[in-house]
């Protein structure tokens, strides 16, 4: 579904750009943006429009009341979460209990909304923004739905903060320059895709689908770093693409990914890589939770629920509840491993001595 997203962007965006920059005045031109948005989003089905357009007006109307009221702000975390749930979890978490013994629940697939996690923690960054500063409200719904529903970055991010775009969206300007730069990293990121994530994803899958029998360590070694290249590039690039397009269309989105596979540890590996999910954690949970300020027991419940929030983001699998889990184990032994080189101890003759782990 991404991959035909692409095609039919490839073939849509000199018919959106033509007319976008035909038009003379802002306002039109925002116009244009929100018409070729829901267009686009539209071609993944016409009921997800509808959904899109549910989420954008609950968290309009959360931000038209939200300055100062925490109940306000608390009701719209609510509802867009649950939204997210049902949509992204039930099925998972149905599934879960009716394995468990004596229970026989049946309950049909729910359809994914494609994009459903970005276009919902965007929602949710423009509620927790305006809670924060009430100069950033707006009064006017098209505001709020060219932010949520941008095109660039709706079907795979990335997550765009609202304070980071809500003056662009008021008012912007277009050069030639910046058009040209748009444009190129656009390229680059299609090509990302197309020509080295895509060729590399046939590899795994092919080798992913072969019979044990003929697979050696040399096959196995070659589908790992076939996929450890491909979900590098495939990120990136669509991260590049959306980069690009906001440039064309006057909107500066900050990076996503800054060369994670040169990082000289895990967590510099994690400060390069998807660098709007962390951020957007950092910045809306750890650090609302106290982040590292409270003691390091707090710190490490806040680092634990972030990793699981990391984690159940990513997908409703077991899997990722198996990587929160393996994070929090090398956490935790990192934590161990620093209160352990400082921990004394009486012996039976009174004197202290130190222990070491």
């Amino acid at each position: 579904m991404v991959f035909s997203s692409v095609i039919f962007l490839c073939l849509f965006l000199p018919i959106v750009l033509g007319g976008y920059y035909l038009l003379p005045k802002r306002e039109a031109k925002n116009l244009w943006l929100i018409a070729a948005s829901l267009l686009f989003y539209a071609f993944s089905g016409l009921w997800y429009v509808l959904l899109l357009l549910f989420s954008v007006f609950c968290n309009y109307l959360a931000g038209l009341f939200v300055s100062g009221r925490k109940g306000v702000l608390y009701v719209a975390v609510a509802v867009n979460l649950g939204v997210l749930g049902v949509f992204k979890y039930l099925t998972f978490l149905v599934r879960t209990v009716d394995q468990l013994p004596g229970v026989a629940i049946t309950v049909s697939s729910i359809v994914l909304p494609v994009g459903i996690s970005f276009f919902t923690f965007q929602g949710l960054s423009y509620v927790i923004d305006v809670y924060r500063n009430e100069r950033l409200k707006s009064t006017r719904f098209r505001d709020v739905l060219l932010y949520i529903a941008l095109f660039p970055q709706l079907v795979a991010g990335p997550i765009v903060r609202y304070e980071d775009v809500a003056d662009e969206i008021k008012g912007r300007r277009h050069t030639l320059e910046q058009l040209a730069n748009g444009l190129r990293r656009f390229i680059i990121g299609l090509s990302k895709k197309l020509l080295i994530a895509d060729v590399c994803g046939s590899v795994v899958t092919l080798i992913y689908s072969a019979e044990r029998s003929v697979l050696d360590s040399r096959t196995a070694w070659l589908a790992a770093v076939c996929y450890l290249i491909q979900i590098y590039f495939d990120f990136s690039g669509y991260s590049d693409m959306a980069i690009g397009l906001g440039l064309c269309f006057g909107f500066h989105f900050k990076e996503n990914f800054n060369y994670p596979y040169i990082s000289s540890s895990i967590q510099e590996f994690w400060r390069r890589w998807h660098i709007s999910l962390s951020t957007w954690f950092r910045e809306y949970l750890y650090i609302p939770l106290g982040g590292n300020r409270k003691g390091k027991a707090k710190t490490y419940r806040n680092k634990l629920i972030v990793f699981f929030c990391t984690g159940l983001w990513h997908g409703a699998n077991w899997t990722f509840i198996i990587w929160v889990c393996g994070m929090a184990s090398l956490s935790s032994q990192r934590t161990q491993q620093k209160s352990c080189s400082g921990l004394e101890s009486m012996g039976k003759t009174g004197e202290t001595r130190w222990k070491q782990c």
